[in-house]
């Protein structure tokens, strides 16, 4: 039997997992509604999976018509837009969109990163932009920002993920293993709250690429094991495991000291 950490809730002997992230939403208190849009199918697809990770709702759009018919509908709080389109360009996207919804907010995604370009989508409206190759987790703090700037979200007061005997405080960016204090580095940090996110749930390598490296990341998914290995070293050494290897299938973290790694 485990034992659980005070105030861990306990079922069948074992810890539950409980996870408190910090979350932004309406102030109605319903998701977040964002629209991506962009061509490529595989970068909204990432960029889709990163948002709806936050407890947002997440549209797509491929193309700028299909963009503009999608944001009458959706009504979302928050646009990602490429800027290179194949029929409309995005800076005429936002134009119309606009028209409909003057105050929505929009992060541009360019490709381009000569300073006329950057001005010309700022000065057509945009709110921010981030150059292509760019990281997930760089999208949506710049989305976060966007959306407080806005005044449309309320945040919840609590900003801590609990598993097991180890917290980890996404504010402070402060991780405890029984109550000890863990050093890690911010990539470290970010695989950590990943898999404590995704308590007892099998998570790939690629998956963890996806979510932890940038979505263009070259590497070989060997960085994940050497990372594994590193995160292993700091938060189980001398304790009972929590992160486990499951062969052939990836990665698992959780609470229980009786299941090998």
């Amino acid at each position: 039997m485990v034992n659980a950490a005070p105030g861990q809730p306990v079922t069948n002997g074992e810890p539950v997992a409980v996870t408190q992230p910090s979350r932004l939403r309406r102030s109605d208190g319903e998701p977040i509604r964002v629209l991506v849009v962009d061509d490529e199918q595989t970068l909204a697809e990432l960029i889709s999976m990163a948002l709806r990770y936050e407890d947002w709702e997440v549209r797509s759009a491929g193309d700028g018509g299909a963009a503009i018919r999608v944001a009458r509908e959706f009504r979302p709080d928050v646009v990602v837009l490429d800027v290179m389109l194949p029929d409309i360009d995005g800076l005429e996207v936002l134009r119309r969109m606009r028209a409909d919804t003057p105050r929505i907010p929009v992060l541009f995604l360019t490709a381009k990163d000569a300073v006329e370009d950057r001005i010309a989508g700022l000065t057509a409206g945009g709110d921010d932009y981030v150059t292509k190759p760019f990281s997930l987790e760089e999208v949506v703090l710049r989305l976060r920002g966007l959306l407080r700037r806005a005044h449309i979200t309320e945040e919840t007061d609590s900003a801590q993920i609990v598993v097991g005997d180890l917290t980890l405080n996404e504010d402070s960016r402060e991780v405890r293993r029984a109550g000890q204090l863990v050093s890690l580095t911010a990539t470290e940090f970010e695989l950590l709250r990943f898999l404590m996110r995704n308590p007892k749930r099998v998570l790939s390598k690629m998956q963890i690429l996806d979510r932890v490296w940038n979505y263009d990341f070259g590497g070989q998914a060997n960085i994940v094991e050497l990372y594994i290995s590193y995160l292993r070293k700091k938060i189980d050494a001398g304790r009972p495991p929590m992160i486990h290897t499951m062969r052939g299938a990836g990665y698992v973290l959780k609470p229980g000291a009786d299941q090998g790694s």
